[in-house]
């Protein structure tokens, strides 16, 4: 932090929407809160999920004790907000049950957040929905645990990073560089051979996509694979994931630190450091 900023900061909790759009929400509010609780930083989260969508996998009355709707905060405004991702990218964006109340949330936050974080489907969404960019099916799912190198490495939210890290990916389709490269507003911070595009950013990084999902317990993966195995899918192992590939054997969890730097520095460095300290500030 430069030392103007340090001399006349005002202190007061950091406020985040978290728009939970995967279907086991406790699960992944858990694994978010987490990583956001990771840090010295005063965080008040708000959970929010879609209206237009019945979440069959989370108890109601969770979902009524902590969860609030986009119509109960649309006059409030956020330092910060995270969207999920969500199992449907094999569906056409316009197929998805909460596709115009989510086209309505990410317009509504260019003016009421100040930085978004986009999580894998959530990523892929917001790029189409802002840029037009498509999502392309993949031939088998992308699966497992793929290194990736830092493209830029005085970007602010790679500070820490080692040149080569891991991240877990769990997806049908991708997004290309090819047309990430057409749109002038947009980067490509960081991608892996095998994975192919990893982190995305605005050119003043206000928005920050993330194609894979950092956020995962070490046994994440483990389950989604046993459940696709139980369903008669035929799933290979995830890749880079358990030792030898044998899945009787304890997964190797390779992204902890990873996911930690990712979230403390988009926190501080994307949020803390530049979000003005009166909300209303945010045009």
């Amino acid at each position: 932090m430069f030392a103007e900023r340090a001399y006349h900061q005002d202190i007061r909790p950091l406020n985040i929407a978290i728009l939970n759009l995967m279907p086991t929400k406790i699960i992944t509010e858990t694994q978010i809160l987490r990583l956001l609780g990771n840090s010295p930083l005063q965080v008040d989260a708000t959970l929010l999920h879609p209206k237009n969508h019945n979440s069959k996998h989370t108890p109601k009355k969770h979902l009524e004790a902590f969860y609030k709707y986009y119509e109960d905060v649309k006059n409030q405004k956020f330092d910060g907000m995270i969207i999920t991702g969500s199992p449907v990218e094999h569906l056409d964006f316009r197929e998805v049950d909460y596709w115009t109340e989510l086209e309505e949330i990410m317009d509504w936050s260019t003016h009421h957040v100040f930085s978004t974080l986009y999580l894998c489907w959530g990523a892929q969404a917001a790029l189409y929905h802002h840029y037009g960019i498509p999502k392309y099916p993949l031939n088998e799912k992308m699966f497992g645990v793929f290194p990736h190198s830092v493209n830029d490495k005085n970007i602010r939210l790679f500070r820490g990073f080692d040149d080569i890290f891991y991240a877990p990916h769990s997806r049908l389709t991708e997004i290309r560089r090819s047309d990430i490269e057409k749109v002038p507003d947009l980067r490509i911070l960081s991608e892996s051979e095998e994975a192919g595009v990893y982190i995305v950013a605005t050119k003043d990084e206000n928005r920050i996509f993330v194609t894979g999902h950092c956020e995962y317990d070490a046994l994440t993966l483990e389950l989604e694979y046993d459940r696709d195995i139980a369903r008669g899918v035929d799933r290979k192992v995830p890749k880079n994931y358990y030792p030898e590939d044998n899945p009787k054997l304890p997964p190797t969890v390779l992204w902890r630190s990873h996911a930690n730097l990712l979230f403390s520095n988009w926190l501080n460095y994307y949020v803390y450091q530049e979000t003005p300290y009166d909300l209303n500030e945010i045009k």
